[in-house]
């Protein structure tokens, strides 16, 4: 037998030349076709991992709708509550009553849009989430299918866990009481409006009394003092304005004219009228004097003042209500017609003994008797005021008309006052008021844990009957078939270093298109506003303190130091005091993990889960059998291929824009 493959003389014969080439061939294509079994063995993990990702991703796209429309809540709440806040500053600040109205009008529409926002976002989440299931179980499958190939058929889809939703949108639910924050507001105006009035007045009686006293032309109490008492300069000093002028400066200057006024006045005459005359302005001068020095002004801590500026008597009637009245100053002498009332002794009907000091009341009680020479009497008293307070060019004129001044002003300062301590007492409790819906606003956040919030664990399996191609070893091998083969994969959630720097929202912003604010004035920020707060979600601790502040601080016409100032500066404490934690805004994106960290949160143990996936496959008619058989629920919850989750209302434009998902695009080809 030999001898048929070796040669004495030539080593190998043809023979055994032939049959190790068809033994070397016949190795060669086994291996090839080995080769290719083990390959397309392999291939239903990969399928399993490529299903596992693919139903993680349609996770991945709710987790950023969820986190979009979370940002466009909390945004607009804040928004809200900043617009509200500036409104109630402005309330606080006489003459800015009506910017602070319209701020808190436009506060509470934006916190209105959240509102209705918040409601249709958790009703549209939670319709996402029951299609959720579903859109995991049609991508998966539609990856799987796209990977039958080559002759190659496969079948399975990815399962999420949780099955069932148990997020929770109750904190959407929370409103602010806007019927408190507005009735609050309107207490506001009122206490601003009184104290704006009442402002006025005080400005106006000021202005008033400064007139009288230095800016009237040609006559005021200055030029008064100066040509009729000849009071210097250091004495008598004159004001350009009502500014750092008081009603103290004309009560100085009164007391240092009746002062010189009484100095220079002699009781004497040539006649007895013209002695009758001297004696009553001794008498007024000494008494208005008096009156002067004991008079008053202050200003004090709590904004009042103390004005006590006396009026003098300018006729009869003023002068009988007067001490000038029951004053026993009056000289009297013991005459044939009894105990005689005199303006002077040196009257020339004063001819008996003294005696004494008689009143004028007295004298017109008949108790002393009117002497027939100087007919002295309260008439005469009275007549010495009397025209210099009803002509311009009488220095008792100007005074009347700073002492009416003076009431005034101290009555409107009362009144301001109060009105300003109202409205601090309801600054304080705006503060409380604003401090407690921005904390319900922020509290709570909603808590998501959709369908596949552990992961997503897929199952795939190859069916048998496949053949080996036999193209090449038709001639050394007997065809052969490709086993069926099963493999199981899963695939979480985790953050995208990628796109850390890649705000969603900004481009979320930019997609809108909302326009340019239609509101004007004051409220024309409103916009920005949110635009920033929207953007700066992300770190949502430090941009609402400081865009918060900021839009605040741009309030015009908020004085330091006033109620408004005060106010402010308390709501921007509160503000950074609220402590919102800064977001993970990284994009989410699907990756492999062991099948057993998500079997271990769900509560099932591998081995055995894993064999009742893969036994349940072959005999599913379809993927979505497979799942039902499972126990989800697959349910379409819009209906259709679309689902509008809310209408996001665009702050300061009155647009209303649908916010809608394209279910198509996140079931794949299924």
């Amino acid at each position: 037998m030999l001898s048929v493959f070796l040669d004495d003389e030539d080593g190998f014969t043809t023979v055994a030349v032939a049959v190790s080439l068809l033994l070397c061939l016949t190795l060669v294509f086994a291996a090839a076709s080995a080769g290719w079994v083990a390959s397309r063995s392999a291939e239903v993990q990969r399928v399993a991992d490529a299903a596992a990702l693919a139903g993680q991703n349609a996770v991945a796209s709710y987790s950023t709708i969820a986190q979009v429309l979370d940002a466009c809540v909390l945004s607009l709440g804040l928004t809200g509550m900043v617009t509200y806040g500036a409104g109630l500053v402005a309330s606080c600040v006489p003459g800015l009553t009506g910017v602070g109205l319209e701020l808190c009008s436009v506060g509470g529409r934006v916190l209105e849009a959240r509102t209705r926002l918040a409601r249709a976002a958790g009703e549209g989440l939670s319709r996402l989430e029951a299609t959720l299931p579903l859109l995991v179980v049609a991508n998966s499958a539609s990856c799987v299918a796209a990977n039958s190939e080559e002759g190659l058929s496969y079948v399975g889809c990815a399962v999420p866990f949780p099955a069932r939703s148990s997020s929770d949108f109750s904190a959407l639910e929370v409103e602010v009481d806007q019927e408190g924050l507005d009735d609050l507001s309107e207490r506001m105006r009122e206490a601003s409006a009184q104290a704006q009035e009442a402002r006025e007045r005080a400005d106006e009686a000021l202005e008033r009394g400064w007139r009288a006293d230095c800016g009237s032309a040609p006559y005021c109490l200055w030029e008064r003092a100066g040509s009729l008492a000849g009071l210097p300069a250091a004495s008598n000093p004159r004001y350009p304005s009502s500014e750092g002028w008081n009603f103290g400066v004309p009560l100085l200057r009164a007391r240092s004219y009746y002062a010189a006024r009484l100095a220079g006045e002699r009781v004497s005459g040539r006649t007895d009228e013209e002695l009758t005359d001297a004696a009553c302005r001794r008498a007024f001068y000494e008494y208005a004097l008096g009156r002067v020095r004991a008079g008053s002004w202050a200003e004090r801590g709590d904004g009042t003042v103390s004005a006590d500026l006396p009026t003098l008597p300018r006729n009869a009637d003023e002068t009988r209500a007067s001490p000038l009245y029951t004053r026993r100053a009056w000289p009297c002498t013991a005459e044939v017609a009894g105990r005689t009332l005199h303006a002077s002794l040196d009257c020339s009907g004063a001819t008996g003994e003294a005696s004494g000091l008689a009143s004028l009341a007295e004298l017109e009680a008949g108790s002393v008797a009117r002497c027939g020479a100087c007919g002295m009497d309260v008439g005469d008293l009275g007549r010495v005021a009397s025209a210099s307070t009803s002509i311009e060019n009488g220095f008792e004129y100007h005074w009347r008309l700073i002492v009416e001044a003076s009431e005034d002003y101290e009555a409107a300062r009362s009144e301001l006052a109060a009105a300003e301590e109202r409205t601090r007492e309801l600054a304080e409790e705006g503060e409380g008021a604003f401090e407690e819906a921005s904390e319900q606003l922020t509290a709570a956040r909603p808590t998501l844990c959709p369908p596949g919030a552990w992961g997503c664990v897929a199952v795939v399996a190859r069916a048998d009957g496949t053949t080996v191609p036999t193209e090449l070893t038709r001639a050394f091998l007997s065809s052969a078939e490709l086993p069926a083969g099963a493999a199981v994969s899963a695939a979480v959630l985790a953050p995208d270093e990628s796109t850390a720097e890649n705000n969603v929202l900004s481009s979320f912003l930019d997609a809108l298109s909302a326009g340019d604010s239609v509101l004007g004035g004051a409220a024309d920020g409103v916009l920005g506003l949110w635009g920033d707060l929207l953007v700066g979600y992300g770190s949502a601790y430090g941009s609402v303190a400081e865009l918060g502040g900021a839009f605040l601080d741009g309030l015009d016409g908020v004085l330091g130091g006033s109620v408004g100032a005060w106010l402010r500066d308390r709501l921007k404490g509160v503000l950074e005091d609220l402590g919102i934690a800064p977001v993970d805004m990284r994009l989410r994106k699907p990756v492999l993990t062991n099948t057993q960290d998500v079997l271990d949160q769900s509560g099932l143990e591998q081995v055995a889960s894993v064999r009742e996936l893969v036994a349940r496959l072959p005999d599913a008619a379809s993927p979505l059998e497979f799942a039902r058989s499972l126990g989800l629920e697959l349910v379409n919850g819009a209906g259709g291929t679309t689902l509008t989750v809310a209408e996001l209302t665009i702050p300061g434009t009155g647009v209303s824009i649908p916010l809608t998902v394209d279910l198509s695009s996140l079931a794949g080809a299924a």
